[in-house]
């Protein structure tokens, strides 16, 4: 006999025995979750016309007899990612618009541009203002208040950093010769229309809307809503004051909304007004898409040594000598000076 004794000593010990180990059933006769999504091969594509508290404006079928806006949420897989105006998302559910419905974003269509601004120079953390925009209408005004050229300076390298295309327009230029003022642009490329109470140019600033989607951005007071107003009928874009005291603008568009332009002639576009901000952080710009968008420069830079900054101050800056020995004409030098400003600019 072994020291474990005979057989029915062994069935005392089945009791610990692993393998045999009953097993519940699930009670609720669900599947266990994974990780695994659908993949959604039936979503419908919406362009993001706003938001508000959690809630998507999309509209679907954009320019067919079938166009509809819906109402939408995020899906719990893009909790993490943001989705903004502009933004062309993957739409699934009830996406017929009708009253009391609500359909699901469970994807975004790769983006093309990215307006993205921080908090401060010192902040690497983004926040994205709109997504697929290849315009900037930067708006100011001449007085009242007064022109600031160190926040244009900074809509311009965040716009040349996404790949926008910038425009400028000047209000009340009855109150103010923007000569002086524009000037500082000297050597940019720079379109600009210019603004006055009763002379407001909505079939110029049209022209250049029609078949793209231009951001608006400008400080709170100079007329942005104003302007925006005049070129979409019915917008009803709420219009404020500078206070006196302060010479500020009072905030008065609160969110940033996609709105349809149409002009006389049936030309489209899309005009996204943003809520009027007095500062705009550079934290997340790469200073070398600045470069890129003086193309001319960007390939006299190219004979640069290796982390030049291309400023007036830099050794052996191919830039600066191409300046001096005469082989960068007049335009060519105003285009480095206002190349050298926005690099400043971005360099703080």
């Amino acid at each position: 006999m072994s020291w474990l004794g005979d057989d029915d000593e062994l069935d005392d010990f089945d009791e610990f025995d692993e393998s045999s180990i009953r097993t519940r059933p699930n009670p609720k006769a669900n599947r266990p979750r994974t990780k695994r999504r659908p993949a959604h091969d039936d979503a419908e594509i919406g362009r993001v016309l706003g938001v508000d508290r959690g809630r998507y404006t999309v509209l679907i079928d954009e320019d067919t007899p079938d166009e509809r806006i819906a109402t939408a949420a995020r899906a719990r897989e893009l909790r993490r990612t943001p989705i903004v105006t502009g933004d062309r998302a993957r739409v699934v559910g009830d996406t017929s618009g009708a009253e009391g419905t609500l359909s699901r974003i469970v994807g975004i269509v790769d983006r093309t541009s990215l307006l993205r601004r921080s908090a401060d120079d010192t902040d690497q953390v983004e926040r994205v203002v709109v997504a697929n925009a290849d315009q900037m209408l930067i708006v100011v005004a001449a007085a009242d208040p007064e022109p600031r050229a160190r926040l244009v300076d900074r809509y311009l390298v965040a716009a040349l950093d996404a790949g926008i295309r910038p425009l400028l327009v000047v209000t009340k230029t009855d109150l103010a010769d923007p000569g002086p003022f524009l000037a500082h642009f000297d050597g940019l490329d720079l379109r600009v229309f210019t603004s006055a109470r009763g002379r407001m140019p909505i079939d110029e600033i049209g022209k250049s809307l029609v078949g793209h989607s231009t951001v608006f951005v400008g400080h709170s007071g100079v007329g942005k809503s104003t302007l925006v107003n005049g070129l979409v009928p019915g917008a009803d874009r709420a219009t404020g004051h500078v206070n006196e005291v302060t010479g500020r603008g009072r905030h008065t568009s609160s969110s940033t909304v996609s709105l349809r332009y149409v002009d006389a002639h049936g030309g489209r576009g899309w005009v996204i007004d943003t809520p009027g901000v007095r500062s705009f952080g550079l934290g997340h710009v790469d200073s070398g898409n600045i470069l890129a968008a003086y193309t001319e420069l960007a390939a006299i830079a190219e004979d640069c040594p290796r982390g030049c900054t291309h400023l007036p101050d830099a050794e052996d800056c191919a830039l600066n000598e191409a300046a001096a020995d005469g082989r960068l004409n007049e335009t060519g030098r105003a285009r480095l000076e206002s190349l050298q400003r926005l690099l400043q600019t971005f360099a703080g």
